[in-house]
């Protein structure tokens, strides 16, 4: 346990915080999938936030069209004042392919649809559904800054579980990476991006304003591309990192189309696009051996880490994933995001009468 400070206030729980927050001017946002349904870590999440009386649970679900009615049903059974914004129908599909506004679907753009819905609350809070260690005093923590001084929280916490180190993404490719730009940049992006304890965490809290002005990571590299609009948007005074304890929640493999390897490529992108767009210009050429002798750096410390607490690590694999990830370290492609929703060309009552009208057809 400490209590230093980062580039971004550093909010700590030394053992008991329970603060005064707004919860019940705040709508919550809780993307799910199909494979959430009836989950113990989900159910647990929705009881717990039964006992909070938040203003509203938004629930943006990526499911196809079979699955809908049971889930539907089974989301009924929370006491909630809980609404299910479907991703997935026909009529929203048109609604943005008419808009321009078609293209990759994702986790990124479930949350973007569900941030237009959600930001005529004051607040804003936004996390997973899949957390067995999930705390009816986390949605506080990540509100309650938001009554004072800041605009924008976001979440960290140890991934640390049955004896071993996780949160392999961040400590392996994320971290390394941004300490390998700011050893060749003096630059305040690479302060801010690298205070954050765990910056791929995906609990966060905002202003409706701050949610109005974000622009969206279609799929993989969201909570990165985020910290970047806050930047954008509020500037690191304006953002504060809360201590969320510890989590414990599904653990992804490395290879394969929804794996680590997958998810760096679009960590990568979202990253040197924020680093871009604040005015840093990374040499492509020499970056990535730069990002392995800094990960190799960091695995050295993470193993002592691991063998000064008696836990299991495997050097030789993490290396392995290290050059995996080596091939995400790249200039970024084409930007894809979604606009803010102040800029949408489109209105958030089109989306929810749209996605209203597949919800009705299914059910």
């Amino acid at each position: 346990m400490d209590y230093t400070q980062e580039r971004v206030a550093t909010l700590h729980d030394y053992g008991g915080a329970d603060p005064d927050a707004p919860v019940g001017r705040a709508t919550v946002v809780v993307p799910m999938t199909e494979r959430e349904y009836a989950g113990l870590a989900a159910e647990g999440v929705l009881s717990t936030l039964a006992s909070l009386d938040p203003e509203r649970v938004l629930v943006p679900l990526r499911a196809p069209a079979e699955r809908v009615p049971a889930f539907c049903e089974w989301l009924d059974g929370f006491d909630l004042p809980l609404e299910v914004l479907w991703c997935s129908g026909p009529r929203l599909a048109d609604l943005l392919d008419a808009a321009g506004l078609d293209g990759a679907a994702g986790k990124g753009r479930d949350v973007w649809l569900a941030l237009g819905l959600a930001a005529d609350a004051d607040y804003v809070a936004l996390h997973d559904a899949d957390a067995e260690s999930y705390d009816e005093r986390d949605v506080p923590k990540l509100l309650a800054p938001l009554a004072g001084d800041f605009d924008f929280t976001k979440g960290y916490y140890a991934r640390v579980e049955s004896g071993r180190l996780y949160g392999r993404l961040f400590r392996l490719f994320y971290e390394p990476l941004v300490a390998a730009l700011a050893d060749a940049h003096d630059h305040e992006v690479l302060d801010y991006l690298g205070a954050f304890r765990y910056a791929l965490a995906g609990e966060c809290a905002m202003t409706g304003d701050v949610a109005r002005s974000l622009r969206v990571q279609r799929r993989w590299g969201l909570e990165v591309g985020t910290l970047g609009e806050a930047y954008r948007t509020t500037g690191p005074d304006g953002v504060a990192q809360v201590d969320l304890g510890f989590y414990e929640h599904d653990h992804r493999a490395v290879s394969g189309p929804t794996g680590l390897g997958d998810m760096s490529e679009g960590v990568g992108d979202a990253l040197l696009r924020v680093v871009e767009e604040a005015g840093v210009d990374p040499d492509y050429d020499t970056l990535p051996e730069r990002y392995v002798a800094a990960a190799e750096r960091f695995e050295r410390g993470y193993a002592a880490d691991a063998t000064f607490n008696g836990f299991e690590h495997d050097a030789a694999a993490e290396r392995e994933q290290v050059e995996t990830y080596r091939a995400a370290v790249r200039a970024p492609g084409p930007d894809t995001r979604l606009p803010a929703w102040d800029d949408a060309p489109l209105s958030t009552a089109e989306v929810r009468e749209a996605a209203a009208a597949d919800l009705d057809a299914v059910r």
